[in-house]
């Protein structure tokens, strides 16, 4: 059975639904990724399952429990770091720890936790005087100091610097590894690349895709292109032969094939049969990104 599922959920501010008619299931040990535009609904998503907002329609279960009825129950296996949080200004930032851990009848090791974020320098800091990446550090292991079997962290690595961000990938896939569900909603494409086994794209309120990342790049349009300056001239008659070659453009000495893996591979067999040489040779596959934009170009702003 899915660790988290969800069926018809529907949220309504005023008259406009901003979650309308969504359903997913998410497997127990899996990174599952929430990609979207602004205002697509992926924050108020996240916010029912973890028990802070209430559906107005539909049904959400996490590990067969219900957020909001089952409440005290859920905070003992689930893990949240929301897009917006703040704690105390006085509060230090190892009295948060050892505040959060005392929640917990089998807490993790909070001193680990701290190293492994870049924390334990700053232990005796105030959190008012925290930077926004140290503040967003914190909350990560405050979302993980209950040893969470399943843990929701809204926009992850905002404010956190490179090395930071991926130090932080590095952790998240050791907590993944370790056997907790981890729901990922981010605006980073390399990010839900890295970490995400599947992910659900929101696009107004819906789902509008939903598979692995690779599976979503296979999908767009792009495809695969390869581009070169032929050493002596292609006719149109050697290009036409070529399997799945979606467009040839010409410009400028240059040839451009639209098409998939296996053009590539044609074209080039094309070159070494009529012995040309390709210059300034390019191969470039379609992203996460080019994915992410063809599936939600018509979000309203």
């Amino acid at each position: 059975m899915p660790i988290i599922e969800v069926n018809g959920l529907r949220k309504v501010y005023g008259d406009r639904p901003v979650v309308d008619d969504v359903a997913f299931a998410v497997e127990e040990g899996e990174i599952f990724g929430i990609l979207g535009p602004n205002g697509a609904g992926k924050t108020t998503t996240v916010e029912c399952l973890g028990g802070l907002r209430v559906p107005d329609a539909g049904t959400v279960r996490v590990a067969g429990l219900d957020p909001r009825a089952d409440r005290a129950e859920l905070t003992r296996i689930l893990g949240v770091q929301l897009q917006e949080s703040e704690l105390q200004e006085k509060l230090t930032v190892r009295e948060a720890l050892e505040l959060y851990s005392a929640f917990y009848p089998d807490p993790a090791d909070w001193r680990g936790l701290a190293e492994r974020l870049g924390l334990t320098a700053r232990l005796n800091a105030r959190f008012g005087k925290l930077s926004g990446g140290q503040k967003q550090r914190l909350f990560i292991a405050l979302a993980l100091v209950g040893r969470p079997r399943v843990v929701i962290l809204d926009e992850l690595t905002t404010g956190l610097d490179p090395r930071a961000r991926r130090d932080t990938w590095r952790l998240i896939e050791e907590v993944r590894d370790s056997g907790v569900t981890v729901v990922l909603v981010t605006h980073f494409m390399e990010e839900a690349q890295r970490l995400c086994d599947r992910i659900a794209v929101f696009k107004q309120g819906r789902v509008a895709a939903l598979d692995t990342p690779d599976g979503l790049v296979r999908r767009s349009a792009g495809g695969t292109v390869i581009s070169f300056a032929p050493s002596r001239s292609l006719s149109d008659e050697d290009l036409a032969g070529l399997p799945e070659a979606a467009t040839i453009e010409r410009r400028n000495g240059h040839l451009t094939v639209h098409g998939t893996d296996t053009t590539v591979n044609a074209v080039i067999s094309l070159l070494a049969r009529r012995q040309i040489t390709a210059h300034q040779l390019r191969v470039t596959d379609s992203t996460l990104d080019d994915a992410f934009l063809e599936l939600t170009e018509e979000q309203e702003h």
